[in-house]
């Protein structure tokens, strides 16, 4: 009789533990799965980003949602907040999360260079440090490419030249908006300090001769940028994220004042 009473106190007691197991087990598992359910803001992509695209130009292309915890993964990004000067890695599609590991320097991609967007090809140009903001563009920056040309007396009086151009030798226009600087090659800058007559002055840097400029283009603009360097020259000037875009009629002496 002991023994059996013994034996159901037994059986009672783990009754009683494996019950409270089991509901500590369901608040545990309950508790995980509204810790996963948790929103959390997230940057998703709205549009096709091309490689190499910079985070000041991804405004507008990407947008804030609200998530699962558990379907957000590892270095998501909320905000562009503290992205500045970064581009993509790689592609991007719309829908898929901005992730930190596909936000890199440039410079952390290959030395001087970003990746060429798809669709685009890669062209050089020589340029002297006055046509390249003192040597001051660097891979991954976007810029406006200007062609200057002289005109010859050889050119045929039924030569497409527009309206405005024909009759000036000299003319100065605007080719492209928005062209992808991908890699850059200059030597080193050289170094200028006191001098016997400025003692005071300052060490500055100064450029130190050509460098050469790789930008990504279509094919058919391209041509046109090899046409201007070698018939003429090219000069490029840094786009902000606020630079306004127009289209300006070719410059010509006449036309200048």
């Amino acid at each position: 009789m002991k023994t059996r009473l013994l034996g159901g106190l037994a059986a009672l007691l783990l009754a009683v533990v494996g019950a409270i197991l089991l509901f500590v087990y369901v608040q545990g598992a309950a508790a995980r799965a509204q810790a996963g359910l948790e929103p959390v803001n997230v940057l998703v992509v709205t549009e096709r980003v091309p490689a190499g695209t910079k985070t000041s130009d991804l405004t507008g292309k990407v947008k804030s949602e609200s998530l699962p915890k558990s379907a957000v993964p590892e270095g998501a990004l909320e905000t562009l907040d503290g992205l500045d000067g970064k581009v993509t890695a790689v592609s991007l599609e719309p829908g898929e999360q901005l992730l930190e590991a596909r936000i890199v320097d440039p410079r952390d991609l290959l030395p001087g260079t970003v990746p060429v967007p798809e669709g685009l090809e890669e062209v050089t140009f020589l340029l002297t440090p006055e046509r390249i903001l003192g040597g001051r563009i660097e891979a991954g920056d976007t810029v406006t490419v200007y062609s200057s040309f002289e005109i010859g007396d050889g050119v045929p009086a039924d030569a497409s030249v527009p309206g405005e151009v024909r009759g000036w030798k000299q003319t100065t226009g605007l080719l492209f908006h928005d062209v992808l600087v991908t890699a850059v090659q200059k030597a080193a800058p050289e170094t200028k300090g006191k001098s016997d007559s400025d003692p005071a002055g300052t060490a500055v840097e100064m450029p130190n001769g050509s460098a050469f400029i790789t930008v990504a283009r279509s094919d058919a603009d391209a041509s046109k940028m090899v046409f201007a360097a070698e018939f003429g020259s090219l000069w490029l000037a840094k786009q902000t994220g606020t630079t306004a875009k127009s289209d300006p009629p070719v410059t010509t002496f006449g036309g200048l004042y």
